[in-house]
């Protein structure tokens, strides 16, 4: 009686949590209400069956409780009870799939004047990129990958010489304008997840997979990964900033193309620089287009924020701690130590993740060029100094 109790408490709690629950999806600002309407029948659905199955059971438990002198009738098989289940969960299995399937087609198959943006994924960073004024993206290759390349795209292709790259975490897309998105990764699986779209989409190493949606709702939205796709999987998000087309075109207009972000970005594995250049900025421009390509933004920021590993705002030129109580300061000769063997000695507070990379000697001299010019204030000033120094 009390085993019957219990799951009649259960259903009744599990109906009232859903109702009364402040866990609701968030406000819906694409296209999509299909998406949520698909959900709304699985739960309706799914929510029928577990509230009828669960009272049954509580009155079978009840009905043929145990009783001095009875007995349980001995029926092996009841061929008209089957069929009726049998029925009956291949009529529930239909109505949960097919509105989806329907959905999901609709999903894949972007309208014609759907404009084009490409997500790129990396552990654990996101990279964007729109087609210049040909309308056509050019060809991408991991093979083409470099430092000043982050996005692989073909250096060869006169298409997307004029391609818009977005280095950051931050990209911006019109009001009510359909939006076909393209989707690849450069090392493992990802999943390109923007809640109040509605949209999401895993994305394949080796493939490019696809959807589209129509933004409804100025305003800016959180994107997430939601794929687990190593240890810094949580701090793998950015933003997409919906706004009316005039301030879209007005950003997007400044936003780098291809060919000028390849003329700008000197060569690390060269170590040549633009004439007239000084060699410490040249070296620090260096280390930032490798810090984004090697994936080190991802665990490592650079306005304070602790992630997976320690922020590089003001790292260098301050004292850093080891999980044995040791410390050191924070130079040259310590970052190099870091960045090469990055498992000799733990920082505090931060376990062993960092994976050790083959880099070249000038690739760790602009990435500690890098670091240093984002130091705490004086020591970057007077290390830079020293470095111009050197280099004349």
């Amino acid at each position: 009686m009390a085993i019957a109790i219990a799951i009649v408490i259960i259903v009744v709690a599990s109906v009232l949590f859903h109702f009364l629950s402040p866990w609701w999806a968030t406000p819906l600002a694409s296209n999509w209400k299909q998406m949520d309407d698909t959900l709304t029948i699985t739960l309706v659905i799914t929510g029928i069956f577990f509230v009828i199955i669960n009272l049954f059971v509580a009155y079978i438990v009840w009905r043929y409780r145990h009783r001095d002198g009875a007995r349980a009738a001995y029926q092996p098989e009841n061929p008209r009870l089957e069929l009726w289940l049998t029925a009956g969960t291949t009529l529930g299995v239909i109505a949960l799939l097919a509105p989806g399937l329907f959905v999901y087609a609709e999903y894949v198959r972007p309208p014609g004047d759907a404009m084009v943006l490409e997500v790129v994924g990396q552990q654990w960073q996101w990279g964007f990129r729109f087609p210049g004024r040909g309308g056509q993206l050019g060809t991408s290759d991991p093979r083409f990958v470099t430092p000043a390349n982050p996005l692989g795209v073909n250096p060869d292709d006169p298409r997307g010489q004029d391609d818009i790259i977005v280095a950051g975490q931050e990209v911006h897309l019109p009001l009510n304008r359909p939006v076909k998105v393209l989707l690849r990764s450069k090392d493992v699986l990802h999943d390109f997840y923007v809640p109040p779209f509605r949209a999401r989409m895993n994305m394949v190493p080796g493939t490019v997979t696809s959807f589209w949606f129509t933004p409804t709702k100025a305003g800016t939205y959180e994107i997430l990964c939601a794929q687990l796709c190593g240890v810094g999987h949580y701090n793998m998000r950015g933003h997409v900033v919906v706004e009316d087309e005039a301030a879209f075109q007005a950003w997007l207009s400044r936003q780098p193309t291809f060919a000028l972000t390849m003329a700008k970005t000197p060569a690390v594995v060269t170590g040549a620089a633009p004439a007239g250049a000084p060699a410490a900025d040249t070296l620090v421009g260096q280390g930032r287009a490798l810090a984004q390509s090697k994936g080190c933004v991802g665990c490592h920021s650079m306005d304070g924020t602790v992630g997976v590993g320690p922020s590089w705002k003001g790292l260098y030129g301050s004292t850093g701690t080891f999980a044995d109580g040791s410390s050191a300061k924070v130079d040259d000769a310590y970052l190099k130590t870091e960045i090469t063997d990055p498992q000799a000695r733990l920082v505090k507070g931060f376990g062993p993740l960092m994976p050790k990379m083959a880099l070249s000697d000038e690739e760790v001299s602009a990435l500690i060029a890098y670091i240093r010019a984002n130091g705490a204030p004086g020591a970057a000033t007077q290390a830079g100094a020293a470095s111009r120094a050197a280099a004349r």
